[in-house]
């Protein structure tokens, strides 16, 4: 762990067996999991709790303060799981007094020049591709992808196993299972191939598009495609997930393929 060309406060918890290159700078109140790689010229802020074998790639930032003028200092922090990789100059900001922590997951992905704001929990197993920009207080599930430079609103909920094309602004939540695409960005089928990759059955992931062709191609509005599905699909762990993730919705979920009627 031992460099010289880098600078780590003597308050930093670091494992013994931590490789940090030419170039680090890490802060007091970091803490570090074993078997982590910290790249050349990567900063560490206050607050930092990055898990083990992660891996951090050159010019990152972790746990800068929040870029929101109405935090005050607050002790906050940044939480990264186990196995992450943070790729060249990511910047990922802590936590306001609203949630008081910014959260990745584990197994997770995030490509060069990706953005996280203050407050957002990203879930595991999740890959967002370069460019990325990710507003305050958004919410991403599990096995989530997405694709390069997506701009995301602030407060997005994104569901699990969902599927972002490339080049995307989201200004409305993602359900779980489905592609979002096109814009502006609406429903594009369900992500099957995520699924069957996932261990998902034919079976089950045709039970899915059931509930989806209700709530996104047949042109009913989403109070009516939430109670069609309720009494006409077989239940399931998916089909409630679904119905609950929409209704429970603040922002409203993309459109489907056309536009439906108020009926």
């Amino acid at each position: 762990m031992n460099q010289p060309l880098s600078y780590i406060h003597p308050q930093a918890e670091i494992a013994d067996n931590v490789v940090i290159e030419p170039f680090v700078t890490i802060n007091k109140d970091v803490i570090i999991g074993e078997g982590t790689w910290i790249g050349p010229h990567v900063t560490i802020m206050e607050g930092a709790r990055i898990g083990k074998n992660c891996k951090i790639f050159p010019g990152s930032v972790i746990s800068a303060v929040p870029q929101d003028l109405k935090y005050k200092g607050e002790k906050t922090t940044v939480e990264i799981g186990d196995n992450t990789i943070i790729r060249e100059y990511v910047t990922v900001n802590r936590g306001t007094t609203h949630s008081m922590k910014t959260v990745i997951g584990s197994n997770c992905m995030l490509m060069a020049y990706v953005h996280v704001a203050h407050d957002c929990i990203i879930g595991n197993h999740v890959i967002i591709a370069n460019s990325c920009n990710m507003a305050g207080h958004i919410e991403i599930g599990d096995h989530v992808i997405i694709g390069g430079a997506v701009n995301i609103s602030q407060f997005i909920k994104l569901g699990n196993h969902c599927f972002i094309t490339g080049g995307c602004m989201l200004n409305k939540d993602v359900p779980p299972y489905i592609k979002a695409a096109r814009h502006p960005t609406m429903f594009a089928g369900v992500n099957s191939v995520g699924l069957r990759r996932r261990g998902f059955s034919n079976e089950k992931i045709n039970h899915i598009l059931d509930i989806y062709r209700v709530l996104f191609v047949k042109g009913y509005n989403t109070s009516n495609a939430l109670k069609k599905i309720e009494t006409e699909i077989q239940p399931s762990e998916e089909r409630d997930e679904i119905v609950n993730f929409v209704r429970e919705s603040v922002r409203g979920v993309v459109k489907g393929f056309n536009n439906r009627n108020e009926d």
